[in-house]
C-alpha cells in the first residue's frame, strides 16, 4: 500500500532525494569488493548495490530485486567482464536455489571470503585480532552434506505439490532433480521424493520433509492432517524400496513409523556412536565435523581427570570425545529431550564420566549447582545468538583454556570482546568450512587467560 504524502519533504543536506528505482530495473555495474555474505558490492547513483551472483572486479548487468533509500538488492542478469576467479556453477540450478549462493567462485577464494569476513568481524565489532590464525579446516566441497530439509507447499490455484529448496531471497519453492551438495545415500531418495508425494490423496497436509543418512538413512515427513492408510502404505513401500525408515510428526516428537528403527551418527575418531532423531540438531559435513573435534580437543589440552565444562553440548558430539580423554565432563543442554539422549549417548557408549544437566543458557551460570566447583577448561558452541549471558560470568568458573565455536562471527566478535574484558587472551582463531559453496562462517577460537 502506498504511503500518503503528509506534505513535507525531507532531504539530505546539499544534495536530493535518489530516484525511486523499480523491481526489475536493470543496471550495468562495476563491482568494487565482495560482501561478507559473499553478494558483490558496487556503487552507483548514490547507492550501494548488493549484488547476489557477482564477483569482485567484473562488470555485470544487475536486476533489482529491491531498493531503500540508500541500498539495493540485485541479482547478477548477464557477465559483461568476468572475474580471473570466476567459474562454472556445479548445479543447474545456482542463481536460483537459495541454498548455495557461491559456486560460481573458486574454493580458494570461498575460504579467503570466509577468513576475511570473521577477521573484519573481530576487528571492527571486538577491536582484536587473535595472536595467531589456524588453518582454515575444510574437506570436499561437494556431497558433503548429510542432512537436508525439502520444502513442501501446496498450490491452491493450481492445484499442484510444489517440492524443491527455497528460492533465492524469496519464498517460492525452486523445483530441483538433483542437488550435488547432498551425500550419495540421500541422492536417489531425493530425486524420487517429488513424485511420491504428488501421489499421496491429502498433499494439503504435508509440512516439510527432512532426510538423514546416518547409521541409516531416514526421512521425516510432518504433516498438519491425519494420513490416511493409502498414504501410508504408499510412503511404507517408498521407503522399502529405497532402504530408508519413515519417520513422522504431527502433534509433538517424531515417532519412527517401526518402533525398532535405530538412528544414530558415528565419530570414528573415538570410537562412538551417538543415537539421535531426524530434526536433532547434527552438524551437516561429517567429515569436517571430526576434524573440528579433534582441532577444539587439542586446543584445549586437557588432561586426564580435569573437570571440563561443555556449555550448549547437544547430543555429546563435544562431550563424549572429551569423556573418552578421561576427562570429567558437565554438559549443558537448554532442550530436556537433547539432554536425556545425550545421557543415554554416554551410558551406551559405556562413558561414566559425563554428566548431563538442562539449563537455561540464555541466563546467567551463577547459582547452577553443577557450576560449583570451578573447571580447568570450558567449550562453548552456541546457536547463532552467541553466548554473552554465559560469558559474562565466565571469569567465576575459573576457567584457563577457552574454546568457542561459533555460527555467526557477529556475535562470536561480541562474546570475545566480552571475554577479553575479563582477562582472557585470544590466543588462535580459524574457520570451519561446514558448508561448502556457501558464505556461511563457521568459526573456532581459543581464549586463555592472562598469565595461563
Amino acid at each position: 500500500m502506498s504511503r500518503r504524502s503528509s506534505g513535507l519533504r525531507f532531504q539530505a543536506g546539499g544534495g536530493s532525494r535518489a530516484a525511486q528505482l523499480p523491481v526489475g530495473k536493470k543496471q550495468r555495474l562495476t563491482i568494487e569488493r565482495q560482501a561478507g555474505d559473499g553478494r558483490g558490492i558496487a556503487f552507483e547513483g548514490g547507492r550501494t548495490w548488493f549484488v547476489s551472483g557477482a564477483l569482485a572486479g567484473e562488470q555485470v548487468e544487475a536486476r533489482v530485486l529491491g531498493a531503500r533509500s540508500q541500498t539495493v538488492d540485485a541479482r547478477t542478469e548477464r557477465i559483461i567482464v568476468a572475474s580471473s576467479g570466476r567459474r562454472t556453477a556445479s548445479c543447474i540450478h545456482a542463481g536460483q536455489c537459495g541454498g548455495c549462493n557461491l559456486q560460481h567462485m573458486q574454493h580458494a577464494d570461498q575460504l579467503a571470503l570466509k577468513q576475511r569476513t570473521l577477521a573484519e568481524q573481530l576487528s571492527r565489532l571486538g577491536g582484536i585480532q587473535p595472536d595467531e590464525w589456524a588453518v582454515p579446516l575444510s574437506g570436499a566441497e561437494f556431497g558433503y552434506r548429510r542432512r537436508a530439509r525439502i520444502a513442501v507447499r501446496w498450490d491452491a490455484r493450481s492445484r499442484q505439490l510444489q517440492v524443491g529448496f527455497r528460492a533465492e531471497a524469496s519464498q517460492a519453492i525452486v523445483a530441483i532433480d538433483r542437488c550435488p551438495v547432498l551425500v550419495q545415500p540421500l541422492q536417489p531418495i531425493f530425486q524420487a521424493l517429488p513424485a511420491l508425494l504428488r501421489k499421496l490423496e491429502k498433499p494439503q497436509a504435508l509440512g516439510h520433509v527432512e532426510l538423514f543418512s546416518g547409521s541409516a538413512e531416514a526421512m521425516l515427513l510432518r504433516h498438519t492432517a491425519a494420513l490416511s492408510q493409502g498414504d501410508l502404505n504408499l510412503l511404507r513401500a517408498f521407503c522399502s524400496q529405497y532402504d530408508v525408515q519413515l519417520w513422522l510428526q504431527g502433534e509433538g516428537q517424531a515417532q519412527a513409523d517401526d518402533a525398532q528403527a535405530e538412528l544414530a551418527f558415528r565419530l570414528p575418531s573415538w570410537d562412538l556412536q551417538l543415537a539421535c532423531r531426524p530434526g536433532d540438531f547434527v552438524q551437516v559435513n561429517e567429515s569436517v565435523n571430526e576434524s573440528m573435534i579433534a582441532q577444539a580437543l587439542d586446543w584445549l589440552g586437557v588432561e586426564p581427570g580435569e573437570r571440563v565444562l561443555d556449555l550448549f553440548c547437544g547430543l555429546g558430539n563435544f562431550a563424549l570425545p572429551l569423556a573418552r580423554q578421561r576427562a570429567e565432563v558437565v554438559a549443558v543442554e537448554g532442550v530436556e529431550g537433547m539432554v536425556r539422549r545425550a545421557a543415554a549417548n554416554a551410558r551406551d557408549n559405556g562413558l561414566e564420566n559425563a554428566h548431563f544437566f538442562r539449563a537455561d543458557l540464555s541466563k546467567p551460570l551463577a547459582g547452577q549447582n553443577w557450576a560449583q566447583g570451578g573447571f580447568a577448561a570450558v567449550l562453548l558452541d552456541p546457536p547463532r545468538d552467541g553466548a554473552l549471558e554465559v560469558v559474562r560470568g565466565m571469569s567465576g568458573l575459573g576457567a584457563k583454556r577457552l574454546v568457542y565455536v561459533s555460527c555467526n562471527p557477529t556475535t562470536l566478535a561480541r562474546d570475545a570482546a566480552e571475554l577479553i574484558r575479563q582477562g582472557y587472551r585470544l590466543r588462535r582463531a580459524g574457520i570451519l568450512d561446514m558448508f561448502p559453496q556457501t558464505a556461511h562462517v563457521e568459526a573456532m577460537a581459543l581464549f586463555e587467560r592472562s598469565g595461563a
